[in-house]
């Protein structure tokens, strides 16, 4: 009797650390020469004008191969922000618009992650921008795998796209649409390395 007790502890045992093993979430962070974060908006009603922001840190968890059950964690450097001229990224740094020095940072991070076909998924979670935080849904989609040949890194990729307001976070109230448009479309493309294994 003790003899059965003692190997159904044990298989119970293994199952769990099994399971835990199985449900243990890897942490990927993007690989910064080869990701990118661009927003654009239109200027006086007719123009593109799009930018970068250079100093973006995600970090992805996910357990499952196909990133099913992944959550996204976004810190960018607001003071990074880059659209090739110096006058305008002053402008855009100072407290008309992004107020950089009282709000350093501007985070996302995962609420919940929905499938819409293969590859393909709406990414909701929380933006805090100008210290206001507003749930935002955007277009998610895994690009695939493949082993970096010059790291030999296994590295895989993702491509978020979507629009958000600026009124939604009060950035450049001062200036209305007929200057600078509400919305803001913006695109990440990004390469993603496998953690090292412990």
């Amino acid at each position: 009797m003790k003899k059965t007790i003692l190997i159904l502890a044990a298989v119970f045992l293994i199952n769990n650390l099994t399971a835990t093993a199985q449900s243990e979430k890897q942490i990927w962070t993007n690989d910064p020469p080869h990701s990118q974060l661009y927003f654009t908006v239109t200027h006086l009603g007719f123009n593109d004008v799009s930018g970068t922001f250079d100093n973006a840190t995600i970090k992805v968890s996910a357990s499952k191969p196909d990133f099913s059950d992944a959550t996204f964690e976004l810190t960018v450097q607001t003071n990074s922000i880059n659209t090739l001229v110096e006058a305008r990224n002053n402008h855009l740094k100072s407290a008309d618009f992004f107020d950089v020095e009282k709000f350093p940072t501007l985070t996302f991070k995962t609420t919940e992650l929905k499938a819409k076909g293969k590859g393909k998924f709406k990414l909701t979670g929380d933006l805090t921008m100008h210290g206001v935080t507003k749930s935002v849904t955007l277009d998610l989609i895994y690009r695939g795998q493949t082993t970096n040949p010059m790291s030999s890194k296994l590295t895989t990729s993702f491509q978020v796209t979507g629009v958000i307001k600026r009124s939604d976070f009060s950035v450049g109230d001062k200036f209305p649409e007929v200057i600078v448009s509400d919305e803001v479309r913006i695109k990440f493309s990004g390469e993603f390395i496998q953690p090292d294994k412990q």
